[in-house]
This record gives structure tokens, C-alpha cells and sequence, in this order.
């Protein structure tokens, strides 16, 4: 495998939470999560399909809760091995999956459309609860 596609070594991967990557896309950033599953791991981007511009996250990997990813924002659940949401508002949709592949103990891009950047996020996010609805009677 190529050094300037390897992501992480599957040691540092969560086992109760996901790895946190970015990746180019020409001039484009976007990120993923890597999850570990008993037998493989799998990525996906990291977004919401409800609101595609929410993140699962809130800056270092999203939650994993009993074996499913979980939406910060809106509570939604999805399968890890395959992204199907199975709960909440975008219940039905699937996460977009990154290519990955593991070799000699390390996690590889090996999705065509993207380059690695980075582990961690891709940029100064807002990383706030707030809702997209203000309360405050105005």
C-alpha cells in the first residue's frame, strides 16, 4: 500500500467509537469515520443525510451506542456495517461509504475519489448543540 494513503493503525480505531479522517476531493475537503466492526472495518462521510450539512460528530469521531452510529443532532441510528438509518428522521437513507482497506495491521484509502488530508476533522467547526430553530420568541 502507499504511506500517503495510510489513515491510522487499526490499533488506534475505538472500539466504542469511531476515527475521525478527512479527505480531498480536488479543492474539496470532506470527512469520515472509520468504524470497526468484529470482523472488518468500514467508513463513511461524515454527514447527516436528514440535513446533509450536519456532522454525526462533534469534533472527534461520533458516538457509537449499542453497536450503531449514532446523529449528535438529531438522534438518529445507523447500522455500522452498512450505514442504513434505522431510526429517526432520515430513517431509510444510507450513509455514504468510504473505501477502505486494512493491510499489516494499518487502515488504507483505497476509494478512487478522494485523497487522504488528515486525521481529525478538516477544519474550525461550530460544534454547539444549537438547533436550527431559535427559541427565542423573535
Amino acid at each position: 500500500m502507499d504511506e500517503d494513503s495510510r489513515i491510522v493503525s487499526l490499533a488506534e480505531v475505538p472500539d466504542d467509537g469511531t476515527f475521525l479522517f478527512t479527505v480531498r476531493d480536488g479543492f474539496d475537503t470532506k470527512e469520515a469515520l472509520i468504524v470497526e466492526l468484529s470482523d472488518a472495518v468500514v467508513a463513511f462521510e461524515n454527514y447527516c443525510p436528514h440535513w446533509t450539512d450536519v456532522r454525526l460528530d462533534k469534533g472527534s469521531g461520533a458516538t457509537v451506542r449499542n453497536g450503531e452510529l449514532v446523529c449528535e443532532k438529531h438522534g438518529a441510528t445507523f447500522e455500522s456495517d452498512s450505514g442504513l438509518c434505522n431510526f429517526g428522521p432520515c430513517e431509510g437513507a444510507v450513509l455514504e461509504e468510504v473505501a477502505i482497506t486494512t493491510e499489516d495491521g494499518d487502515i488504507y484509502l483505497t476509494d478512487d475519489r478522494y485523497e487522504f488530508e488528515n486525521q481529525g476533522p478538516s477544519g474550525d467547526h461550530d460544534l454547539s448543540s444549537r438547533g436550527r430553530i431559535g427559541f427565542s420568541g423573535n
